[in-house]
């Protein structure tokens, strides 16, 4: 089959595409890709720089969408299942074997593209929002970097929930992808701390959905109201911030971390709990995820880089069959 492999850590430009054998099925729900999504931490992994560090070469991928070729006893898909799965590594190639608990059913109204986008961005969102953001309907949340693939799921899910959405973006035309994904208001990110009190009447927001860090983390902190969450995600600004812990006494404020896939990973049966979460969102349309560009396999460098450079608005993926 052919597989795009990272081979050195050079980054995305080191990216190759191979010939290389189909995986083991033993046990695992063997799925034909169509369509897989490209994350920030594929970028990450080109450089060795996430926290996972598979010994080289190795195929990454975490997520996609296809038709399932076979399964195991007592999996809940069989073959010729439209599906949507995580498999953590492998996605960029046109077979991927996933063990049965990271397979979801995917609805005959939703696309391969919108499949392959939401197991990570819609899962991790869904956890920090619902479980360790503990949001309630009728809320308020910032979301940062509300263009790109975290951010629009943030969005929509966070309205989905009940909750009005302020999106964070760093151009006007960002922005408008931010209120295509259902965003209520939009503020550009330079001086976005007046524009927040301003457009809740000086009070703040409840909950901050934060997946890129970096210096706008203060102003993050003093965006929030009364027992506000501040939820880290990631880190796509580059640097990692520090908070003086004497600035989360004054409005009893907390910074939360959001590690998904350490715990999702770890709980059985709670991805499959997410997912029956998120189905009748997607199958009411609430779920919609937007797409910033296909890219043929052959081309996952550009795709990479387009994620890299930050100039994604909306999902990137890789298509694939």
């Amino acid at each position: 089959m052919r597989a795009v492999q990272i081979t050195s850590l050079d980054g995305p430009e080191a990216l190759e595409l191979l010939d290389v054998p189909e995986p083991d099925g033993s046990g695992k729900v063997v799925i034909d890709v169509h369509v897989a999504g490209v994350t920030f931490p594929e970028v990450l992994q080109s450089r060795g720089l996430y926290q996972m560090k598979p010994e080289l070469p190795f195929t990454p991928g975490s997520e996609v969408a296809g038709v399932v070729r076979s399964a195991p006893d007592g999996a809940s898909v069989k073959a010729g299942d439209r599906v949507a799965a995580f498999p953590g590594l492998g996605g960029f190639a046109e077979v991927v074997a996933v063990d049965p608990s990271q397979v979801f059913p995917l609805p005959d109204g939703v696309s391969f593209e919108a499949g392959a986008s939401l197991p990570m961005n819609y899962l991790t969102c869904h956890f920090a929002l619902v479980r360790r953001g503990e949001l309630k309907a009728g809320e308020t949340v910032l979301v940062h970097g509300a263009a790109g693939g975290v951010g629009t799921a943030g969005i929509q899910i966070a309205a989905a929930l009940g909750a009005r959405v302020i999106a964070v973006t760093s151009t006007a035309e960002k922005g408008e992808v931010a209120k295509a994904a259902g965003a209520h208001d939009v503020v550009l990110a330079d001086g976005f701390l007046a524009a927040v009190k301003e457009l809740t009447g000086g009070k703040g927001v409840d909950v901050v959905l934060d997946p890129v860090g970096g210096d706008r983390f203060t102003d993050s902190l003093r965006s929030l109201g009364k027992e506000g969450r501040l939820l880290v995600v990631g880190f796509t600004g580059g640097e990692i911030p520090t908070v003086r812990v004497n600035r989360l006494l004054l409005n009893n404020i907390s910074v939360v971390g959001v590690g998904w896939g350490a715990f999702a990973l770890g709980k059985a049966g709670y991805l499959q709990e997410q997912w029956a979460d998120l189905l009748p969102m997607l199958e009411a349309g609430k779920l919609d995820p937007p797409i910033s560009t296909a890219w043929p396999l052959e081309q996952a460098v550009q795709a990479l880089l387009e994620i890299d450079e930050r100039r994604a608005a909306g999902k990137v993926l890789l298509s694939i069959r």
